[in-house]
């Protein structure tokens, strides 16, 4: 098997400048996968057909992160998940949170972060204002469309 190195670290490079923790590509018969703390898999096997990609299940519903939760009427207009994952209130453990109620913020500030699939998605703000209330705990898992915070 002839190894294209020159490809391999392009696609090495490409991961960093993209911040992406995985890239494959498929050229025929040939098959690269890079990524980052899983090493590169090749293979020179026939293709395989891809088969559509399965509905998601629904997840379980994510019990109340305390009994005075807000009500429904306290989230309107609130920064939801735009995606199924973990919600992190800080860059990284120990680091201070990203926000807290009472602090202004800039229309595009990062208020959280969602992972989803070992990718760090940041949440942001849409429009500049005052963090009402975090509708989260740190380390939660969190439903598509859920409300986050709410920004008034």
């Amino acid at each position: 098997m002839n190894v294209d190195t020159a490809l391999v670290r392009e696609l090495a490079e490409m991961l960093g400048d993209t911040g992406l923790t995985e890239i494959e590509v498929e050229d025929g018969e040939r098959k690269i996968r890079v990524s980052r703390g899983g090493g590169v898999a090749m293979a020179a096997a026939a293709p395989v057909p891809m088969a559509a990609p399965a509905p998601a299940a629904p997840a379980p519903a994510a019990a109340p992160a305390t009994d005075n939760a807000p009500a429904a009427t306290d989230t309107a207009g609130a920064i939801k998940s735009p995606m199924v994952g973990t919600v992190y209130l800080a860059p990284e453990p120990g680091a201070a949170d990203f926000v807290k109620v009472g602090d202004s913020v800039k229309e595009g500030q990062t208020l959280l972060i969602v992972e989803a699939m070992k990718v760090m998605n940041p949440i942001t703000a849409d429009k500049a204002g005052t963090v009402k209330s975090i509708l989260v705990e740190n380390a939660q898992p969190v439903e598509f469309d859920q409300p986050l915070v709410v920004l008034g």
